[in-house]
This record gives C-alpha cells, sequence and structure tokens, in this order.
C-alpha cells in the first residue's frame, strides 16, 4: 500500500510548491504558449484571430487543454491571467505531490520520499539532454498536466487499480496525444517487467499507424533540418550524453535496489531501461531518410518522463544514503541547486521579470509593445514583424499572438513548431517565411507588397524602422507602425 499524504505533508509540498516557483520563475506567455493560449483566447473570444488560425488551431483541435483552462475562466469568474497562475501552481503542487507518492512506493524509508521532492523542486527547469524540454515548463502547459496524469496513472497501475489507471491514460490521451504514447509505453513496460514478460520491441514499432504520416516534401524536410531535437542523430555529444548516462545510473540503481530488497525500485528501473532503449531505437530510425516523417513523433522526448522517474529515485536513494536526518546536508546539497537554477533563469530571461505575475507591469520593451498592441490596435488587425523575433536579443521568447491577441504572418521560430506536426501546414508556412525574407533591409514598398499579398495592415519594427511609415506607438526597442495605402 502506497503512503498518503496527510495534512501535514500537503502543508509541506504546498511550501516548496511556493520555493520552486520562486526559484524557477514564472512566464505566461513564452514559448509554447505561443501555440496554446491563443486558442484558449479564442474560445471565449471567438472574434480573435481572423487570419492564420491553423498554426494553433491544428494543436488546439487535438487537446482538450484550451477548453479545460477557458472552461475554468468561466466557471472561477476570473481574468485568464490568474486563471493560468492558478493552473500553474496547482500543476507544480500535483507533480510533487506525485512524486511524493511514486517515492513512498519505491522506498521503504521515510526520508526518501522528500529527498524525491526536493530534488524534482530543484530541478524543474534542467533541460532534458537534446529535446529542448524542461522537466516543467515555467508555465502551464499540456505537458505539465498529461505528466503529472502519467504518474498519478502509473501509481494506479501499481496498486493495480486498473481501471483508475485506464482513466488516467485516457486523460492523458484528451490532454497531450503525444505523451500518452510515452506513458502508456512506459506501463507496458513496467507490466512485463514486474510479471517477467518476454515481448519484441519490433511488435510495438509494426503497430505504429503508418499511414498517418504523409510523404516529407521539401517544404517539410526544412522544418526538420531546424529542428534539430528532432533527429538525434544531430545532437551534441553533450545531449547524446543526456540520453545515455541514464541507463547506466538506472542500471546501476536497479543493483542496488535488489541488494537493499526494494523489489519495486529494481522493477521499475529496469522497465525504464527497456522503456528507453525502445524509443532510442525509435530514434534512431527516425533518422533514416525513408521514415523521416515518422519523426513527428519525437521518440527523443521519451527522455522526459525518464528523467522525472531518475530524479526521483535518485532523490531518494541520495536522502536515504547520505542526507538521513542530517538538516545541515539537506541545505548544503540543495540550496546550491536552487541558487544555480534561479541564477540559469535569470540569465535566460535577461530582459524579463523573473515572476511575471498578473497586474504586473512588464519591464520587458517588447511586451509592452505587445501590450499597447493589444490594447489600441482593432481585434481584426493583421500583423508583420520580424519572422526571428522570439530569438531576438530582449524578446525573451514573448509570444507575440498570445500577448497581442492579434493575428500576424507565419514565423520562422514558433510556427514551424506547429508545421512539424501538421505537414500539411508547410506549404504555407514556407511561403509566408519567404515573403519576409531579407526583413531588416525591407522599405515601404516591400510591406505595400505583403499588405496586398497578405492583407497586412500592421508591423512591429526593431528601431529605427524605415521613413515614411506612420508608428503610433515607439520605445527604445520596438515601434509599431500602421501600414498604408
Amino acid at each position: 500500500m502506497i503512503a498518503e499524504l496527510n495534512l501535514k505533508r500537503v502543508a509541506a509540498l504546498l511550501t516548496i510548491t511556493c520555493a520552486a516557483i520562486l526559484v524557477h520563475g514564472y512566464h505566461p506567455y513564452i514559448e509554447d504558449a505561443e501555440i496554446y493560449v491563443p486558442g484558449i483566447k479564442q474560445i471565449l473570444h471567438p472574434e480573435l484571430y481572423p487570419y492564420n488560425q491553423a498554426f494553433f488551431t491544428s494543436h488546439a483541435k487535438l487537446t482538450l487543454f484550451p477548453n479545460l483552462i477557458a472552461a475554468s475562466v468561466r466557471l472561477l469568474h476570473l481574468p485568464l491571467d490568474w486563471v493560468l497562475l492558478l493552473w500553474h501552481f496547482a500543476t507544480v503542487f500535483a507533480l510533487l505531490a506525485a512524486c511524493w507518492r511514486v517515492a513512498a512506493l519505491l522506498f521503504d524509508d521515510p526520508k526518501a520520499p522528500w529527498g524525491a521532492v526536493a530534488m524534482i523542486a530543484g530541478l524543474l527547469t534542467i533541460p532534458v539532454a537534446g529535446t529542448a524540454l524542461y522537466i516543467l515548463d515555467q508555465y502551464i502547459n499540456p505537458r505539465s498536466i498529461s505528466t503529472v496524469a502519467i504518474l498519478f496513472g502509473f501509481l494506479s497501475f501499481a496498486e493495480k487499480k486498473y481501471l483508475h489507471a485506464a482513466l488516467w491514460v485516457v486523460f492523458t490521451g484528451l490532454i497531450h496525444p503525444l505523451m500518452v504514447l510515452f506513458g502508456g509505453a512506459f506501463l507496458a513496460c513496467y507490466f512485463i517487467k514486474d510479471r517477467k514478460v518476454e515481448m519484441k520491441a519490433d511488435v510495438v514499432l509494426l503497430s505504429l499507424p503508418f499511414s498517418f504520416f504523409p510523404r516529407v516534401t521539401d517544404a517539410y524536410q526544412e522544418i526538420l533540418n531546424s529542428h534539430s531535437y528532432f533527429l538525434v542523430t544531430r545532437w551534441e555529444w553533450y545531449e547524446w550524453l543526456g540520453a545515455l548516462a541514464p541507463l547506466l545510473l538506472l542500471w546501476w540503481f536497479s543493483n542496488m535496489a535488489k541488494k537493499q530488497a526494494l523489489r519495486m525500485l529494481t522493477v521499475v528501473c529496469r522497465a525504464l531501461i527497456m522503456f528507453q532503449i525502445l524509443f532510442l531505437i525509435m530514434g534512431l530510425a527516425v533518422c533514416i531518410p525513408a521514415l523521416a516523417a515518422f519523426s513527428r513523433i519525437q521518440p527523443m522526448r521519451s527522455l522526459h518522463l525518464l528523467y522525472v522517474f531518475l530524479f526521483i529515485i535518485y532523490g531518494g536513494l541520495i536522502a536515504q544514503s547520505i542526507l538521513k536526518q542530517h538538516i545541515w546536508r539537506w541545505m548544503a546539497l540543495f540550496i546550491p541547486v536552487s541558487i544555480g537554477m534561479w541564477a540559469a533563469q535569470v540569465q535566460l530571461f535577461t530582459a524579463t521579470e523573473h515572476l511575471e505575475l498578473p497586474g504586473r507591469t512588464s519591464r520587458n520593451q517588447w511586451v509592452q509593445a505587445f501590450q499597447w498592441i493589444r490594447e489600441h490596435t482593432p481585434a481584426d488587425a493583421y500583423f508583420a514583424l520580424n519572422p526571428d523575433h522570439m530569438e531576438l536579443p530582449g524578446e525573451d521568447q514573448h509570444g507575440f499572438r498570445a500577448v497581442t491577441e492579434r493575428s500576424m504572418l507565419a514565423d520562422r521560430i514558433k510556427d514551424s513548431g506547429a508545421v512539424s506536426m501538421f505537414p500539411a501546414l508547410a506549404s504555407m508556412w514556407h511561403q509566408q517565411v519567404q515573403a519576409q525574407a531579407d526583413w531588416s533591409h525591407f522599405t515601404p514598398e516591400d510591406f505595400r507588397r505583403l499588405k496586398s499579398t497578405y492583407g497586412i495592415t500592421w508591423l512591429v519594427w526593431e528601431s529605427p524602422p524605415p521613413s515614411g511609415l506612420q508608428c503610433p506607438y515607439t520605445n527604445a526597442a520596438v515601434r509599431v507602425c500602421r501600414i498604408e495605402n
């Protein structure tokens, strides 16, 4: 029987949740929020985003995540900014609670669950090898919720509550259709190792729906070339180390667990090894040009789930073997870890507050311009801006659509991620990005061309803009300009 969370433990987890968010920061509209938040806002306000909806609705149609968040806004009668913060806090808490219970299942020592929780809380934003993922992002998204669901599904499965486990798997699939593949595969590996069932990996590979993956076009190949994390053969050596070293650690941990008669820990370690070897084979297979379309599965992102379990196990082992009852040892380990992770996040978002809380005025000048756009331009305004704007100094990966609630031409950074999952968008994406090529040398005539071709009415330009443009908003970083006839 897995140990349960009592009131005292819940209070401790709530405190650690607050500390974790303070360490890792909160940024509700960065990175993948540019894909998911517009879907939420369009449900709440259907008049938004009349142009280029496909770059976020393609994801939204495959998940109930935007519907869940939008329903929460309507139920709580709170602004979306506050609901996103509440969901992020609840997800961090739920992840830590799930990690505590998993560690309580794997270890007999009562200190081990707290070592696991402290380790996960301290490393929430550690990069996962070459996958372009964190353990948990600095904002709420489908992967955050599905990670929690997979852990609780595993707990139910381990307790032989198979109906509950099935419901968690279904919920995971409704929130994140790709994550359910990893969660289901891990449960299968756990079942095999727990029951000592023989099974060939090629059966799993042959069961994949090959017809789901279309031919790789030149435009889609351009997307693959720009997303190195899709193809493991393009990873750097240290990223390969991040993929292979966990397998050696898990093998070591399994031997330690066997000597200590920790059967469940032994089984889980061996299941994780089997799980990752399977997806490593798949990751190598999709690098073959004939199988490139299968890269949409992103098999190496299985490392995300592996890392969650790895740090649960690592934290539990350290707590029972080294930290024990010595408070100073806990502080000597986790205070430097937390300071290091905090410093890394501050360095990552140099032009932005560490905590972008609701109602707080942003010091990021790109965000200030985006907020002006939301408040002073019509809902049907259609924008063009540097297709690489999310990677420009000072922009700090903030999503234009997510903040402004306005439509824009396809960009080269985040919209290419949507295309990587939905190749049918590749041609439209390629045409729009090419239309913005050599952006830094654009003249008013180029902007009128965009208006004639795509109906663009506004633009965001890094200061100073070309002459002849009317720019009702300006700051030290950017200007917001109207495109005249």
